[in-house]
C-alpha cells in the first residue's frame, strides 16, 4: 500500500457524515509499515464498535466506515474472515456493517461481512508457513493471497457505493 495522510484519509471516507469525520479518531501513522498493508484498517478507540479502512483504488485513497457486531461469536468454533481467508477462533472474527453511501445509508441501509476483528488482515496473510516440498515458494502465497484481499475490499466497497433501486 501506498502511505497516505491524515487529509487523503478524511477526504476519502465513502460513507461518513461531516460530524462522523470530525469525531473520527485516526490512527498513528509515523510508525506504519505501508509495504506489508493492502489497507489501513483500525478500531476507534472511543467507540468499541467503530472501525475504518481505507485502501488505494488506482490513484485514488478509498476508505469506509464500519462497526462491528456488539456480541463475539461463540469459542469452541472457527470462522473464517472474507477478506483474508484466514480461519481464526470465531471470538477473533467479526460481523461487520458499513453504512451505504448516500441516501441509502442516511436511511439506514448497510451491507455486512465478515472480517478479523482487529482488522490485522494484513499481518496475517504474511504468517506462512515454512518453504515446504507441498508450499515451495511463500512470498507467491502472500501476493496472492494479497491481490485476493485487494479484490475483495474494492468490490466489498462497490457494495456500498451501489444506489439501491
Amino acid at each position: 500500500m501506498r502511505p497516505v495522510t491524515v487529509d487523503q484519509i478524511r477526504s476519502s471516507m465513502i460513507n461518513m457524515s461531516e460530524s462522523e469525520l470530525e469525531v473520527m479518531n485516526l490512527p498513528g501513522l509515523h510508525e506504519t509499515l505501508w509495504e506489508e498493508r493492502e489497507f489501513l484498517g483500525w478500531r476507534d478507540v472511543n467507540h468499541n464498535t467503530k472501525g475504518y479502512l481505507v485502501f488505494w483504488v488506482g490513484d485514488t485513497p478509498r476508505g469506509l466506515m464500519v462497526r462491528s457486531a456488539e456480541t463475539q461469536m461463540p469459542p469452541g468454533r472457527s470462522a473464517i474472515c472474507a477478506l483474508c481467508h484466514t480461519q481464526q477462533p470465531a471470538p477473533q472474527v467479526s460481523l461487520f456493517v458499513a453504512p451505504k453511501a448516500g441516501d441509502a445509508g442516511r436511511r439506514g441501509n448497510t451491507i455486512g461481512t465478515y472480517m478479523c476483528a482487529d482488522l490485522s488482515c494484513s499481518t496475517l496473510i504474511r504468517i506462512t508457513p515454512p518453504e515446504s516440498d507441498a508450499q515451495p515458494e511463500p512470498e507467491k502465497i502472500v501476493k496472492h493471497k494479497s491481490l485476493g484481499m485487494r479484490e475483495r475490499l474494492e468490490n466489498f466497497s462497490l457494495r456500498v457505493l451501489e444506489v439501491d433501486a
